[in-house]
């Protein structure tokens, strides 16, 4: 079994004050992607650099406590791939990915369009440029995961106001359509969807800060791992972890019945 957890930081030192590094090694997972890591290369300990029994490779954003994503893994990489090749996305440090072997596996940030309309721009911007890169892994030959917080909610049930919320950033009908583009036109698959295709409150795994949004499980499902038909077809279980917090995001957790 391939187990493969993704979960949004929101700062991993942050996270790791949290208890994140003391929680890890109980999840028995093989590789654990991460997203806004909010750190540099200097600023991590050498407990986040390879928490116990793993080693990390990070994708660090230039600016300093923004971005950034990283991989943990039990087993060393073939081909390490930081960045996709792109000036400015790269300097958001937002993909990385690890090739195992006919396995790649891809730590995604998407941008976030909600702080203004200048950032909307960049995101379509990133989907724009990023989409036909979707469509090389594809092509690739490989089985491929990418997992990441995507800052997009597919459908109705994967968000609990998503009426109030069709006119904002995460659930514009411009979002949703490339993201039904990744899995219609592209054949990408939702392993969560798969697994748990009509889950409403409990596919959640963000809440806003704001109002009472955690306590009363107002939430989006913006975390995937979408994934080649191949290795999803071999998922086993997935789960949402919200017995503990490190972030405004909860961990994603995926079993794979696959052999790295």
């Amino acid at each position: 079994m391939l187990r493969i957890i993704s979960l949004n930081l929101n700062g991993i030192r942050s996270a790791v004050s949290k208890g994140y590094l003391d929680w890890l090694p109980q999840q028995r997972a093989d590789i654990v992607c991460m997203q806004e890591l909010k750190a540099q290369a200097g600023d991590l300990s050498p407990g986040m650099r390879a928490p116990a029994g793993m080693q990390g490779w990070f994708h660090h954003a230039e600016k300093k406590g923004y971005s950034g994503v990283g991989i943990y893994s039990r087993h060393a990489p073939d081909r390490i791939v930081e960045g996709l090749g792109i000036a400015d996305i790269d300097a958001e440090g937002r993909f990385l990915q690890l090739d195992f072997g006919k396995l790649s596996v891809v730590s995604l940030y998407l941008p976030s369009g909600s702080s203004s309309e200048e950032r909307l721009q960049i995101k379509f911007g990133f989907m724009d440029r990023f989409l036909p890169h979707m469509a090389a892994l594809a092509a690739s030959g490989q089985e491929v995961v990418v997992c990441g917080d995507w800052n997009i909610a597919h459908r109705e049930i994967d968000l609990k106001n998503w009426k109030s919320n069709q006119k904002n950033s995460g659930f514009l009908p411009e979002e949703r359509a490339w993201l039904s583009r990744l899995f219609d036109e592209q054949g990408w698959i939702d392993v969560y969807r798969r697994l748990h295709p009509e889950a409403t409150d409990a596919c959640y795994t963000w809440w806003s800060n704001r109002g009472q949004a955690w306590a009363k499980n107002v939430g989006w499902r913006l975390d995937y791992q979408i994934a080649t038909p191949g290795i999803a077809g071999t998922a086993l279980a997935t789960a949402v972890y919200k017995e503990q917090r490190f972030s405004d995001h909860a961990p994603l957790t995926v079993d794979y019945d696959w052999t790295l």
